[in-house]
C-alpha cells in the first residue's frame, strides 16, 4: 500500500524587527493595531513598555526588539502593535508586541520549514519554532509561549487590570507618552 506525502500548510503573520522577518502562528494573533499611546507602568522590566486600553481592557505591550537585545522600537508610520494570545498556566492572556512593520499573512508548507538552529547550550533558541524559507529569505518562526520566561509571564499576569487601571487613573494626562 502506497502512502501519500501529505503536506500541511501553516499560516503565519510576518512582521519586521530591525532587518529581520519574524512570524507568528496566525491562530495566536487577535488583531493588528496602528501604533497608539502606551502608558508606562512603574517597576516593569525594560522590555515591558507599558499598557494600552483595548476596548476597555488593559493589555500589556512588550518590545520584542529590547527582549531580543536590539535597540528600542522607534515610532514610524509603519510601527504597529500585534495583539496576540499567549498561554500562562493553561490560561489565555492577551499581550501586545511592538513591530517595526507588518508584512503579510504567509502560507508555508511543512517542507518550507526547517527545525530551529542548534547553536550550542550558551545561546537559548527554544523560543524559535522553526525557520521558514520563502524564495531565498529566512523567516524566524516564533513560539510565542516560549519567548518569555515563566517569571516574566508571571509579571504580566500579576499586573492584572485592576492594579494597572488604578495606576492609569492616578496618572495625569501628560504621563501618557508616545514611544
Amino acid at each position: 500500500m502506497a502512502t501519500e506525502n501529505v503536506s500541511t500548510t501553516h499560516q503565519y503573520l510576518t512582521f519586521m524587527l530591525d532587518e529581520e522577518t519574524y512570524a507568528l502562528d496566525i491562530s495566536r494573533v487577535r488583531e493588528v493595531l496602528d501604533f497608539t499611546e502606551v502608558t508606562k507602568v512603574p517597576r516593569m522590566p525594560d522590555f515591558m513598555r507599558g499598557v494600552i486600553n483595548l476596548r476597555g481592557g488593559v493589555v500589556p505591550v512588550v518590545d520584542l526588539r529590547l527582549k531580543f537585545g536590539m535597540s528600542k522600537t522607534q515610532k514610524t508610520v509603519d510601527t504597529c502593535i500585534i495583539i496576540m494570545e499567549i498561554a500562562i498556566d493553561d490560561e489565555v492572556t492577551l499581550i501586545g508586541t511592538l513591530a517595526d512593520s507588518v508584512k503579510e499573512v504567509l502560507n508555508l508548507e511543512s517542507d518550507q520549514i526547517e527545525p530551529p538552529p542548534k547553536i550550542g547550550t550558551r545561546l537559548k533558541t527554544e523560543f524559535i519554532k522553526g525557520m521558514g524559507k520563502k524564495n531565498n529569505d529566512f523567516i524566524i518562526i516564533l513560539d510565542i509561549d516560549r519567548v518569555f520566561s515563566a517569571e516574566e509571564l508571571m509579571i504580566v499576569q500579576e499586573s492584572d487590570a485592576l492594579d494597572i487601571s488604578a495606576s492609569m487613573k492616578d496618572q495625569a494626562p501628560e504621563a501618557m507618552t508616545n514611544l
